[in-house]
């Protein structure tokens, strides 16, 4: 059984699907791993080093997926017409591809990867349920986002965050909201506390409270019915009324005026970033102000971001960034490896060196786009299936 771990090559990508821990973790269970030359560059992590964990490197794309069992990669494979080699061509019928594949941003592709008779497994859905955790790469790729988020501000932002008493005077702290309490919400949170700032937050969800007010930060919301049910099963938020959002959106507007920065981070799958922050609002804001917008991929929270530029309107620095994650390579790409590791070794039988995947299981089943020649995941039949 071979594994490969391609270079990645889409723009902004700077992480790697293994480190050298996790190749001594596959080579230990009898597998031979391959690492394409250079692939871990942009996370400090040198050929020598996947060398020495028991990784064969190797210099041509070709050749490295030709023979791979599992393919192993952070963003989905390139296609015919993009920028670069086609990925997917060259990657062996039956082969195993576990990625981010962002399915939703692309669906077109799962017919191509049906088609190639490859079995393409999206990491982002598996379940959030207690026995994968471990699997979680939204948590641990989010987390480090809303870390990053927070530097970023501060980055641009021309006053000091904590209060400072001195012989010369008193500097304020600095006001930061977060908005989206998921785990990159609740990151947001804690560093922009520990550096010393006036934290307050906003959430559909009301288990969201206690968590906020755990951390430090004023939980800020809308009380209402609606939001009892503003969960999905698996955790995620859920859209709301056209009236919640209105009164909630009246709500931000009020507490916006007085803040100093905004992190956004909400985000529903599948669907388009919810506008959380219109231009009147950024025109409300003090000047100065910043808004860093983790969701500017999918269309951004804000209504004047720009994705992938750092702008200023009115004095107000709106920071759209892209891959905000790849911003700090070298942690998550030892994250999401990890998550990776922990999400294949299940599937495979040590003692035949071989894949053994029970098809039902809650997780696989959950994660699987297509098996033999067919796409099998409900969210992504045809029309007329």
């Amino acid at each position: 059984m071979k594994i490969s771990i391609p270079r990645e090559r889409r723009a902004h990508e700077r992480r790697v699907a293994a480190t050298p821990e996790t190749v001594k973790k596959f080579v230990a269970l009898g597998i031979d791993v391959a690492v394409e030359a250079g692939a871990g560059e942009a996370s400090r992590i040198t050929d020598a080093a996947y060398e020495a964990a028991g990784a064969k490197i190797i210099g041509d794309l070709a050749q490295l997926l030709a023979d791979a069992d599992v393919v192993l990669k952070v963003q989905r494979p390139l296609l015919a017409g993009e920028d670069g080699p086609n990925e997917l061509a060259l990657m062996k019928r039956g082969a195993l591809l576990i990625a981010i594949l962002s399915p939703y941003a692309d669906p077109d592709a799962i017919q191509q990867y049906a088609t190639a008779g490859v079995t393409a497994m999206a990491l982002e859905f598996v379940p959030r349920i207690t026995r994968a955790q471990s699997m979680d790469v939204l948590s641990s790729q989010s987390n480090l986002a809303g870390y990053r988020a927070v530097l970023e501000a501060v980055n641009v932002y021309d006053r000091a965050m904590p209060m400072m008493m001195t012989a010369a005077g008193t500097i304020a702290p600095a006001r930061v909201m977060v908005l989206g309490a998921g785990v990159a919400g609740l990151q947001a949170i804690a560093t922009a506390k520990r550096l010393g700032a006036i934290v307050s937050a906003t959430d559909v969800r009301a288990a969201s409270k206690e968590q906020v007010e755990s951390l430090g930060g004023k939980f800020v919301m809308v009380e209402s019915e609606e939001v009892a049910n503003a969960e999905t099963a698996g955790g995620y938020a859920k859209e709301m009324s056209d009236d919640y959002k209105r009164r909630q959106a009246e709500l931000v507007a009020e507490t916006l005026k007085k803040q100093d920065i905004a992190i956004c981070t909400a985000l529903i799958p599948g669907r388009k970033a919810p506008t959380l922050i219109n231009d009147e609002m950024v025109h409300s804001m003090r000047p100065g102000s910043v808004i860093v917008d983790l969701a500017a991929e999918q269309g951004g929270n804000c209504t004047l971001t720009k994705p992938g530029e750092v702008i200023e309107i009115n004095g107000v620095t709106i920071i759209g960034l892209f891959n905000i994650p790849s911003r700090l390579s070298a942690d998550a790409s030892a994250l999401y490896a990890k998550n990776l590791l922990n999400f294949l070794t299940p599937l495979v039988n040590a003692e035949e060196k071989a894949l053994n995947i029970n098809w039902q299981d809650e997780i696989v089943a959950a994660a699987t786009l297509t098996r033999d020649g067919q796409v099998v995941h409900p969210n992504f039949q045809p029309a007329n299936a």
